[in-house]
């Protein structure tokens, strides 16, 4: 019984111990986003802003949230995504993969936009969707606490009952606390 209760004790304590190497307990992250975006068949260069939150859980593992904003050709398009993210720090690297799940937005600002939202009028037309996100990317230690990131994901929409699949590249300041 001695024998059992040390080795649980033994564990808790080893448990706890690698909860206590996260190096930081999060990052935020800043920059410019792109996104190659497919609508009624048509592709369309969106650029825009990102933003992520992401929250360490264990040495491994974080739970994000990533906002963002991409905008051309009269349209508009909004991301609010949240979901697990693995990494691990190499020297000055830090590989990363994601999969994020919420919701988007697209609006047309206008008639005077080039692509027709198919199943809409393409005047002004908007609609909200559920979105996911599948990617990864890199963080490049510059000094101690900031990063710069390259980051790609594949991000699925389903806009006026079609599916749409988009490629989004991010990149920008990363600050870790």
């Amino acid at each position: 019984m001695q024998k059992i209760s040390g080795i649980v004790i033994a564990l808790l304590l080893l448990g706890g111990a690698g909860f206590a190497q996260v190096p930081t307990s999060g990052n935020v992250f800043i920059g410019y986003s792109y996104n190659r975006a497919n609508f009624a068949g048509d592709s369309i260069n969106l650029n825009g802003w990102t933003g992520a939150l992401e929250g360490k859980v264990a040495p491994f593992l974080g739970i994000v949230a990533d906002i963002s904003g991409q905008y051309g050709s009269g349209v508009s398009q909004h991301n609010v995504l949240f979901g697990p993210r693995v990494s691990a720090s190499i020297g000055k690297i830090r590989p990363f993969a994601h999969v994020l799940i919420g919701v988007s937005h697209v609006s047309g600002g206008g008639c005077s936009f080039e692509v027709g939202f198919s199943g809409g009028s393409g005047c002004g037309d908007s609609d909200t969707s559920f979105a996911d996100a599948i990617g990864g990317g890199v963080d490049y230690k510059l000094i101690k606490l900031i990063a710069w990131r390259f980051q790609g994901d594949l991000l699925q929409t389903r806009f006026f009952n079609d599916t749409q699949n988009d490629f989004r590249f991010s990149t920008g300041v990363v600050v870790h606390f």
